[in-house]
């Protein structure tokens, strides 16, 4: 009898034409490297969309309370206290974690501010959506420079990985 081989399923979805997107595959692939790094085993599953600002803005309005536009939202299955979402997860045996939001204008925007590529702005935004879906917060001091060094170290892991393949 074979067993079945349980891959990471990792849904992007890239909403609109947007210049200086990375293909879907790239995104896949950062969100991949990030659960890896992080020790997460194949029987995940999230999503990943890069929307615009106004996408981005209506969710953190209806969800959040905050009717303003933001860089990065994460969507948890569970809370970071263990407490179940509203939303009933499929008896599949996957890791269902959520779905990271990214504002992709404001990754624009932010990639000039900072002097580095769409690309690495973008990798840096899935880093910390996905650091959210596993549970990392910043809300306190502690825990902001936590969470800002766990998404160094992996930024750096990512570029070396990528390094290697090429």
């Amino acid at each position: 009898m074979m067993m079945a081989h349980k891959i990471m399923e990792i849904n992007v979805t890239i909403d609109g034409k947007l210049e200086e997107c990375p293909s879907a595959g790239w995104l896949r692939n950062v969100v991949e490297q990030v659960l890896l790094t992080q020790g997460v085993g194949a029987d995940a599953e999230l999503g990943l969309m890069i929307t615009g600002q106004e996408k981005v803005r209506e969710l953190n309005r209806r969800y959040r309370g905050v009717d303003k536009a933001t860089d990065v939202l994460a969507f948890y299955m569970k809370s970071a206290e263990g407490e179940t979402s509203p939303f009933v997860a499929p008896p599949d045996g996957m890791l269902h974690l959520g779905e990271v939001v990214i504002s992709h204008p404001q990754a624009v925007a932010q990639a000039k501010e900072h002097h580095h590529p769409v690309a690495k702005e973008l990798a840096i935004l899935i880093i910390h959506g996905v650091l959210h879906l596993l549970g990392h917060d910043h809300g306190k001091v502690a825990q902001k420079r936590e969470m800002a060094a766990k998404e160094r170290s992996i930024l750096n892991q990512i570029v070396l990985e990528q390094e290697r393949k090429q």
